[in-house]
This record gives C-alpha cells, sequence and structure tokens, in this order.
C-alpha cells in the first residue's frame, strides 16, 4: 500500500545516501521494480491454487491471467500518466484533483473499506496456520493424535488468535508511527518466494492420491462461468495500483514509456510467481486443494511449518501498518472536526480517537475472521473492491484527463 511504498523508498534512499524524499524523485528502474514486487506479493498467493481449481483448470486460469494482466498493466500506465497532469503524489489525491470531490470522497471509502477486509483476510490466514501449530503442538506434547484430542477452551486454535490480538497485534498498532514496517516488506516478499519453491518441491517429492487427478482444462459453459469467477482472487492478487502513484512520484525517470516497461516487468514477474504456485498447488491437490494452499498440507510437513510461520510472522507485521493506514483515513476528519469546535486538547483527543478506533478495527476484523471461516469468501469479496482501484478509478480519471488536457488523436483512439 501507499505507507508501505513510501517507508520502502526511503529506505532504498537512506541507502544510496541521496536527498531525503522532499528533495525530489530519485528511485532507479530497479528499485522500482523491487517496491512494485514487494506492494503485489502477499496474501493472495494462498488461494491462487484454489482459484486453479475453480476456474477448471491451468490452461483456463491462465488464459484469464494474462487476459487481466493487460488491464492491470493499462490501469498502471494510466495512474502514471495521471500522477504526472495532476501533480498529485497519492491514489486518493490524484482522483480527487481530477475527478472532483464526490468521487475522491467515494475513493477514500472505498480504500477504507478495502483495507477492513484485507485485516480480515489476514487474520483468517493468521487463524488457519494456528489451527495447523496447535495440532502439531499437541500431537507433540502428548504423543496422541489430534482425533483423540478433548476440547478446551485453551486448545482452541481461536483462542490462540484471540490472545494473538490483544498481546501483541493491539500493541503494535497503537502507536502512531509503526517503525517495524521498515522490515516486514522483505518478510513478506520472502514468505512468498519460500511458498512458490517449497510448493513446487512438494509437488514432484509428494505422492499423488488417485482422487486428485484432474484435467488441465475442462470445456463448456460452465468452465466459462467459473473462468471469470476467478477474476476477483486475480484483482486481489495482483493489487498495486494504490501504491503505484507513491512509486512513480519518487522515481528518478518519470517519462512515461520508462514508467510503462516498470509496470510490464513487474507484472510479469508476479505472473510468472502466482501462476507457478497456482499450477503447482493444483497439480499436486486437484480438486481437493484448500482456499488456503498451506492447509492442504499435513501439520507435521516441516516444509510447510516454515512457510506457515514465515507468512504468520509476515502477516503479524503487516496488519499494524494496514490499521494504520485505515485508521488515518478515518481519524483525519475526526481532527479536522475536533479543530473547528475546540474544546478538548489536539493531544488528547487524537490520543483517545486513536486508541478507540485501533481497538474497534481489531475488535471487529477478529469477530468477522473467526466466524467467516474460509478465506476465499474474504478474497472475493477484496477483489471486488479490488477493482474499482484497478479498473474503475483509473478509467475515471482517463476520462477527466482526456477532457481537461490537450491530447492526440492517435491517443483517444487507443482510449
Amino acid at each position: 500500500m501507499e505507507e508501505l511504498a513510501r517507508e520502502s523508498i526511503s529506505l532504498l534512499a537512506s541507502a544510496s545516501a541521496k536527498p531525503q524524499l522532499d528533495a525530489g524523485p530519485r528511485l532507479g528502474s530497479m528499485g522500482a521494480v523491487f517496491i512494485m514486487l514487494k506492494s503485489a506479493l502477499g496474501a493472495g498467493l494462498l488461494n491462487f491454487p484454489w482459484a486453479f481449481e475453480r476456474a477448471g483448470g491451468v490452461r483456463s486460469a491462465v488464459t484469464v491471467e494474462l487476459i487481466s494482466l493487460v488491464f492491470l498493466i493499462s490501469g498502471l500506465i494510466i495512474l502514471g500518466y495521471a500522477s504526472s497532469i495532476s501533480g498529485q503524489h497519492t491514489y486518493q489525491a490524484v482522483v480527487k484533483e481530477l475527478c472532483g470531490t464526490a468521487i475522491g470522497e467515494l475513493c477514500e471509502i472505498c480504500f477504507v473499506f478495502s483495507l477492513f477486509m484485507i485485516s480480515v483476510a489476514f487474520l483468517v490466514i493468521v487463524n488457519d496456520q494456528l489451527e495447523k501449530l496447535c495440532d502439531t503442538l499437541y500431537e507433540l506434547v502428548t504423543a496422541m493424535p489430534k482425533s483423540e484430542m478433548p476440547y478446551h477452551f485453551y486448545t482452541d486454535h481461536r483462542f490462540a488468535l484471540v490472545l494473538l490480538c490483544v498481546f501483541l497485534i493491539m500493541p503494535l498498532s497503537i502507536s502512531k508511527a509503526i517503525s517495524i514496517q521498515k522490515y516486514t516488506s522483505v518478510l513478506g516478499t520472502l514468505a512468498a518466494t519460500y511458498l512458490t519453491v517449497a510448493i513446487i518441491i512438494k509437488y514432484f517429492t509428494m505422492p499423488a492420491a488417485p482422487d486428485h487427478k484432474t484435467p488441465l482444462y475442462s470445456s463448456g459453459i460452465n468452465s466459462w462461468a467459473s473462468m471469470f469467477s476467478v477474476i476477483p482472487t486475480i484483482c486481489f492478487g495482483f493489487q498495486c495500483h494504490e501504491a503505484s502513484i507513491a512509486i512513480y512520484s519518487s522515481m528518478e525517470n518519470q517519462r512515461l514509456s520508462h514508467w510503462t516497461f516498470i509496470s510490464v516487468v513487474s507484472m510479469i514477474i508476479c505472473l510468472i510467481i502466482y501462476s507457478l504456485t497456482g499450477v503447482y498447488g493444483y497439480l499436486t491437490f486437484g480438486k481437493a486443494v484448500d482456499p488456503d494452499i498451506l492447509m492442504s498440507y499435513s501439520s507435521h510437513d516441516k516444509l510447510m511449518l516454515i512457510a506457515r510461520m514465515l507468512f504468520g510472522v509476515s502477516i503479524i507485521t503487516i496488519y499494524p501498518i494496514i490499521v494504520l493506514l485505515g485508521r488515518s483515513v478515518i481519524q483525519d476528519p475526526l481532527l479536522s472536526w475536533r479543530r473547528r469546535r475546540g474544546g478538548v486538547s489536539m493531544s488528547k483527543f487524537e490520543s483517545r480517537s486513536r486508541y478507540l478506533l485501533t481497538v474497534l478495527w481489531i475488535t471487529t476484523t477478529l469477530i468477522i475472521a473467526v466466524f467467516v471461516p474460509d478465506i476465499s469468501k474474504v478474497i472475493s469479496v477484496i477483489g471486488g473492491i479490488s477493482a474499482f482501484f484497478i479498473f474503475i478509478f483509473p478509467g475515471l480519471c482517463l476520462m477527466f484527463a482526456m477532457q481537461s488536457e490537450p491530447v492526440s488523436r492517435k491517443t483517444r483512439k487507443l482510449a
């Protein structure tokens, strides 16, 4: 997201011993590609093997990916162009500048709701991994199989999730500035890369069960409907458009042709990683694959145990950043309102509202995550919202830009 992108940009800037971010654009090509990858690769990776099964097989899913890739790259190019003509450096600001206040406020509402649902998805993933880890821990401690485990509330993985939220996630999310974000994006990229490699290794080493055998593709009306049903998963997986404007605004070379090159390279690398994960995860389990691919593997699998821990730690550390971003969008209008009214000191009001919004955010997402345990349902909602940031708002920006900016006849035809 934008805050994560800006933090990554500032880290690269300090490493190169150049002036501060506000001194001017100075992000190189490799740095831009790297940050784009960190913004896109994440929790959606776990859902891709299931999406391949839902699409009707490998060929159908890859076809939808390739078609979607054209629109994904087009959206990134449009956003770069919109940022250059508006002079704004954040997604919401660009939309508000080009499309007007009403559409800008709609963009902010979608932004908050998207962040909220991403928070739910993160907790669902942590909940899934805690279930496997709790089973493994019980069997190691008691030397008894999971089927013989008596039920106690303190052995329930959902209770462990509550404790995790109260004693770890909540303290990390309360503060104004979360310094740990300097390391989370690297951890997330490491977790994504490790998971892809581990899934490929398991495909070649695991014996395939007879009922897992499935064709590479299906045919017919049902397969066409299934193909398009996975578009929300693809949108969620490739979603880096909110961060793209912050990245573009910090680049050393802001020519549109260069930004097009950065967008194409980044999306192709994402396509390779997501496709490899989806193909080998689907071919390993077939129709038996879970919406969260890690849940398909045994709790005793050491290779996947590391993947669970990496993903779990990565999400726990990134979750506070999502809270910070969503909370700031809600809190800023409240602070402006209090500033106009006067009365209670701003520092006290800011502190109280920050604590309240953080507790409400975490509590609500926790309740939803516990009662909606299927990650595919959450991702379908997030993917639907992502379509606004990938297709709708860039399209609106292009329409309004063409009305206000001189555009060649050839460009108008292409648009």
